[in-house]
């Protein structure tokens, strides 16, 4: 049953999303305006219906409704990346994954949804606009009670003493290397995004002064083609999510 002040998505006839929260207030489309307060007492695939009578499906939103509808500042981790960072890191429940590079938050609610209420991201973000973007959507994203947001540099030093993973979103991530030696845990991973290949060569250059500390680097990039399938036809589209950042992986042992 859907209680009240829950977040819920909406989809109508053409597949348009809307994340709304069930209330008692009402909610306007241009297919007519929707009486929030019926969401009240739903299930979850059940319907609601406009003044205009077009039918709304009701779904509970995940990680990707919250991404898609909530406020942007700076460019975010799209979701294929975040997904293999999650997936090779090995980030698992109950993990404590120090983050930095904060910006709009997006990789931040991915790894809070990971990490699961008994897990932490403790994230550092040197902007207090971009700080406050993030706080906004984790809490939008209803995990501000496992994602703490520091408003720190972290090219200074981690405050943390322990952590199972570190992923940093910086333009000089080897200068968090240092720091990483002393409080990543053994089978930890530290994982670097970095949009341009030049910061990889240079983060690879400042490795080798630490590379008694970490296994083998792995650098990986990830693109993303859709096709389209239509009765007579299945081909690419002729656009896709191509080139958005390097990711590099080293695990401390």
């Amino acid at each position: 049953m859907i209680r009240e002040g829950e977040r819920v998505v909406l989809i109508d006839r053409r597949g348009k999303r809307y994340l709304v929260t069930a209330s008692k207030k009402e909610f306007h489309t241009d297919l007519g305006i929707i009486n929030l307060g019926e969401l009240v007492g739903r299930e979850y695939g059940e319907v609601v219906t406009s003044h205009r009578g077009e039918v709304f499906k009701i779904l509970k939103p995940d990680v990707n409704d919250i991404i898609a509808k909530m406020r942007r500042g700076p460019q975010i981790v799209h979701p294929k990346d975040a997904g293999i960072i999650i997936a090779y890191a090995g980030i698992s429940p109950g993990d404590t994954v120090i983050e930095a590079g904060v910006g709009s938050g997006a990789l931040t609610i991915f790894l809070a949804n990971i990490v699961g209420p008994t897990g932490k991201v403790i994230s550092y973000e040197v902007r207090e606009d971009f700080a406050e973007i993030a706080k906004k959507n984790v809490e939008l994203a209803g995990f501000s009670d496992r994602v703490v947001i520091k408003l720190k540099d972290i090219y200074e030093g981690i405050e943390e003493e322990n952590a199972d993973h570190i992923v940093l979103d910086l333009p000089q991530p080897e200068r968090v290397l240092p720091h990483a030696v002393e409080v990543l845990r053994p089978g930890g991973y530290f994982v670097a995004y970095t949009p341009c290949m030049n910061q990889v060569h240079r983060f690879f250059q400042a490795f080798q002064e630490y590379r008694e500390h970490f296994y083998r680097p792995r650098v990986v990039e990830v693109l993303v083609r859709e096709h389209e399938v239509k009765k007579e036809c299945m081909r690419p589209k002729t656009t896709m999510l191509a080139h958005t950042g390097y990711i590099t992986f080293i695990r401390k042992i």
